[in-house]
């Protein structure tokens, strides 16, 4: 698996394409990818994006 891009702008758009298209939660994606729920969603806050759980993507 390709590593995650280090940007929060690009960063924001792999998740919202991997959750739309493959997970059904950003847990679900974390785990399969073995990486930090708290650590995304700390870097995406820093450009003002949060996940939503009901629409299960970054707004």
């Amino acid at each position: 698996m390709p590593e995650l891009p280090q940007d929060p702008i690009m960063l924001y758009s792999v998740l919202n394409t991997k959750l739309r298209d493959r997970y059904s939660s950003l847990e679900d994606l974390c785990e399969d990818l073995n990486v930090s729920k708290e650590e995304l969603e700390e870097k995406l806050k820093t450009v003002g994006f949060v996940y939503n759980r009901e629409r299960n993507q970054f707004v």
